[in-house]
């Protein structure tokens, strides 16, 4: 299937026949900051994308390679939210995603479960000033849902896309007590994550 995709643009996301190298394509993305939703067909002719668009771009690559398209939200307090395109691997769960900074894109399949996977993020998860601020993940989005909307290959921004991320069920991953006692980050530790990040 093509699922609407131009030719050139199928053979492109074809050609990426493992989750590694999905995110290498994604990896050499200049990443951009600004509202915007493009679908992957947009975000591979415009050669360039955010967090979300990342995500987009690495399920479709997924979705034509034989996986199901998953997306996963990670919700902050502070910050920004990170979206995950999610992928399973002899019963274990990775992840691929977009970021500013390194610390924040490609996960292994070595996960038993959503929350062990979103876990892996905490560390590396923080604002400008020093804060940890991951505290949520969403249950996995089927982005299926949305082929009526054309997620995968539409010229306008696909919006409901985040829109259903937003809706979704999210989990705690601690109570609240325990995020009012979390310490900020030492410097070395945030100079080290900090790799990449380029000011907006």
């Amino acid at each position: 299937m093509s699922f609407g995709l131009s030719p050139e643009h199928l053979r492109t996301l074809r050609a990426l026949n493992s989750p590694a190298r999905i995110q290498r394509l994604i990896d050499a993305l200049p990443y951009q900051y600004g509202n915007t939703a493009w679908s992957p067909q947009r975000a591979l002719r415009e050669r360039k994308g955010h967090c979300l668009e990342g995500a987009l771009l690495a399920a479709a690559a997924l979705r034509v390679n034989g996986f199901p398209p998953l997306l996963m939200d990670l919700e902050a307090v502070h910050d920004d939210d990170h979206v995950l395109a999610l992928y399973r691997e002899r019963g274990l769960g990775g992840s691929i995603a977009n970021a500013n900074v390194a610390g924040l894109r490609f996960r292994s399949p070595i996960y038993r479960t959503l929350r062990e996977l979103a876990l892996s993020y905490f560390e590396q998860y923080y604002n400008l000033r020093g804060e940890r601020t991951l505290r949520s993940y969403s249950r996995p989005v089927n982005l299926a849902r949305l082929d009526d909307r054309h997620w995968m290959t539409s010229d306008e921004d696909v919006w409901c896309v985040p829109e259903l991320l937003i809706a979704a069920r999210h989990y705690p991953l601690f109570p609240d007590r325990v995020a009012r006692g979390l310490s900020r980050l030492d410097r070395r530790s945030f100079e080290a994550g900090m790799h990449g990040w380029t000011k907006h």
